[in-house]
């Protein structure tokens, strides 16, 4: 069997995609409007070493594999292979075919890779330190590179579309005004926003209802470029973004907290913990609104440490089902008032960063190196999939912590436009 078959039979011959490699074999229809080119004989070893998912992202971001044609199209054509991973007999026989030699050529993985050593030295999963470390991987990539990617609103969550065709800097500000309704901001109110990314909700609360807003991550660079951007804006009486862990937090007493786009990162074990800090910062009748991507049920693994994802885009993420977040939220104390799922919202989102993306590749290669622009094309391209296709959803769930004789100070039928 010649190289380009072998590709093809483990990318699946169904798929709709032309296979050339550097044998000079060919396979799949030569009409294809999308193409992988196997380049050298490092994308085997990598493949023959980790067959499916991982093996081809490897050779992808080495630049040992090409793709021609949209990533998208290829990603949703491999659905079964890019995210459901293909059977053990599959890759049995894919390693049968390849021979021997490529599984005794041992290259490394590339540099973007996070690797478990790395993280283990830093202890336990979701230790300060380690926590630390991958959100530095993930978010201290590039302020310009985020710029080119998210637009000007720097929002890197899921935005909310009004309609179809809105522009995404309009779907990102339905996004945070829907969170200030839900939370029922008010002028003179005391907001915490944990893992507040650049400060857009920080400075939306600011701006738009006069609110004494506190953000917190644990990058850096964003700490620097949200605070830079408060004091452009005018907003630095009402508005701050520090540098810390949610966690060192001291002060309390607020009237809401906003979580948006941080469970992720807490891990199902520190979900108690998690839960209750948030509501121990909260006054009673305070109101908390948890964004974040979910599990469509509780079935499926929370984390797949051998995964692509966790390997290099959310080293230690974990995603669990909205049923057992409400229910460690109710466990804590928290009453549930409202929740949706926005998940074809977050799908129409990451399409506008692909095609920010694309629009400034070459810039972005110079800014980040090629790795982690191919990195980022490949996890983003992934993720329209994967929300298309409900493997990952998307939910903000509302909850309040009760006041004396149990109020929950929130109106019979709040007159407000959500969902």
């Amino acid at each position: 069997m010649k190289l380009a078959e072998i590709f093809e039979k483990i990318v699946g011959p169904d798929a709709g995609v032309q296979f050339v490699a550097y044998d000079g074999s060919k396979a799949g229809s030569p009409s294809a409007d999308v193409r992988i080119e196997v380049k050298s004989p490092i994308a085997v070893a990598y493949l023959a070493q980790a067959p499916g998912e991982l093996g081809l992202a490897r050779a992808y971001v080495s630049g040992h594999i090409d793709v021609h044609g949209d990533m998208y199209e290829l990603l949703n054509r491999m659905w079964s292979l890019t995210l459901n991973d293909i059977p053990l007999s599959e890759k049995i026989a894919a390693v049968r075919a390849l021979g021997t030699k490529p599984l005794l050529m041992r290259v490394p993985p590339p540099p973007q890779e996070m690797r478990r050593s790395t993280l283990a030295r830093l202890g336990s999963r979701h230790a300060k330190k380690r926590d630390a470390e991958a959100i530095h991987h993930h978010y201290d990539v590039s302020n310009r590179f985020y710029e080119w990617v998210l637009g000007p609103s720097m929002a890197y969550t899921c935005a909310v579309f009004p309609t179809a065709d809105a522009t995404l800097e309009e779907a990102q500000y339905t996004k945070f005004d829907l969170v200030a309704k839900k939370l029922d901001l008010q002028p003179g109110m005391r907001l915490l926003d944990i893992g507040c990314g650049w400060g857009g909700m920080v400075m939306h609360a600011a701006r738009e209802y006069g609110v004494k807003a506190l953000g917190v991550t644990l990058s850096r660079q964003q700490a620097e470029w949200a605070q830079k951007a408060i004091a452009e804006a005018g907003l630095s009486e009402l508005a701050e973004v520090r540098f810390m862990d949610y966690r060192d937090v001291k002060e309390s007493g607020f009237d809401r907290v906003s979580s948006i786009g941080l469970t992720e990162h807490i891990g199902k074990e520190n979900l108690p913990s998690y839960f209750s800090f948030l509501y121990s910062k909260l006054k009673p009748g305070g109101r908390l609104l948890n964004h974040c991507i979910t599990r469509p049920t509780g079935k499926e693994k929370t984390i797949n440490k051998g995964g692509f994802i966790n390997r290099y885009v959310f080293p230690d993420g974990e995603l669990e089902s909205v049923g057992h977040l409400i229910r460690q939220m109710e466990d804590t104390g928290f009453e549930i008032r409202h929740q949706e799922n926005l998940r074809e919202h977050y799908a129409l989102t990451l399409r506008e960063w692909c095609a920010n993306l694309d629009a400034h590749w070459d810039e972005a290669v110079q800014e980040v190196g090629r790795g982690i622009a191919r990195v980022w094309r490949l996890y983003m391209a992934g993720c329209v999939v994967g929300f298309e296709r409900n493997k990952v959803q998307l939910h903000q769930v509302l909850g309040v912590k009760l006041g004396r004789e149990a109020r929950s100070h929130v109106a019979l039928r709040p007159s407000l436009d959500w969902p």
